[in-house]
């Protein structure tokens, strides 16, 4: 591993510890020649998942900007961020697990709602403000009488994630635009 002082190419490696729930190793190491300590971390590689957006445009999945839209949601709730992180892996780890490779936006949206929903109810409705792009009070009042009930929407969005990806998940996306369903 190259040293981030000296650009030296050689270090010994001081600790190893599993991080992330065994999700990646943290590794303490030593530059053989400057002797700067430094940390680097291994994780295993994921296939990238593309993610179709409302407007149809792809993107790449990006873990960090989903992070920072949960962490948004949650702050002055409480929560701490390393469970925020847990979430974040868990989304991901489901979203790795499935078999196909493209995902809508609103199915990492109802994710995320179904997690928020059972760690705070404040932190659900600002995620779903935003994601669900509320317009006014009647939003608000709508989304926290769906809070009290016991099949919230898009439960079948998240619920059907763990089997292949059922077709109505791409109800909202124009069939040119939608992986096939082989």
């Amino acid at each position: 591993m190259q040293c981030p002082a000296c650009q030296h190419k050689e270090s010994r490696v001081l600790e190893s510890r599993p991080t992330e729930g065994g999700q990646s190793i943290r590794r303490r190491r030593e530059c053989l020649k400057c002797k700067h300590r430094f940390t680097t971390y291994e994780r295993v590689e994921f296939v990238p998942i593309a993610v179709i957006k409302r407007d149809r445009r792809r993107e790449s999945f990006d873990r960090s900007k989903l992070l920072r839209g949960i962490v948004r949601a949650c702050e002055k709730t409480g929560i701490p961020h390393q469970r925020l992180e847990d979430l974040v892996d868990e989304i991901e780890v489901r979203l790795q697990q499935h078999s196909k490779r493209e995902v809508t936006s609103d199915v990492i949206g109802e994710l995320v709602l179904h997690y928020l929903r059972s760690e705070n109810e404040v932190a659900y409705v600002r995620f779903a403000s935003v994601y669900r792009q509320f317009t006014g009070i009647k939003d608000f009042v709508e989304t926290l009488n769906r809070l009290r009930s016991d099949d919230p929407p898009g439960e079948e969005e998240w619920r059907s994630f763990d089997s292949p990806l059922p077709d109505s998940t791409y109800d909202r996306v124009p069939s040119s635009i939608s992986p096939s369903r082989a």
